[in-house]
C-alpha cells in the first residue's frame, strides 16, 4: 500500500463523521436561528472532532469499520454536541 492508498482510507474513513456534522451544524443553525457566540466553522470543526473519536472507538471496540452500531452513535454524540453547544449559548445570551 502506498501513501496515496493511506491517504483515501483515512479520508473515506473520516468522511461520515465530517457530513454528518455538516449536517448537524446547518441544523442547529437553521432550528435555533440566531446567531451562536461560537463561529460556524468552529462549531463544525468540534462536531467533526468528535465524531471521529467515535469513529476510532467504534474501530477499536469492535475490531470493524462500518458497523452500523458505530453510526448510530456517530448520530447520537454529533447530535448532542450540538445540542449542548447551542443550549450553553442559549443561557449565556
Amino acid at each position: 500500500m502506498n501513501w496515496d492508498d493511506v491517504f483515501w482510507h483515512v479520508m473515506n474513513f473520516a468522511l461520515p463523521a465530517w457530513a454528518l456534522s455538516l449536517g448537524i451544524t446547518a441544523w442547529g443553525s437553521f432550528q435555533f436561528r440566531r446567531q451562536a457566540q461560537i463561529g460556524w466553522f468552529w462549531r463544525w470543526l468540534l462536531n467533526a472532532l468528535a465524531g471521529i473519536c467515535v469513529l476510532v472507538t467504534g474501530l477499536v471496540l469492535t475490531g470493524h469499520d462500518g458497523k452500523m452500531a458505530t453510526y448510530g452513535a456517530l448520530i447520537m454524540v454529533c447530535a448532542t454536541v450540538e445540542w449542548l453547544m447551542q443550549m450553553r449559548f442559549r443561557r449565556r445570551g
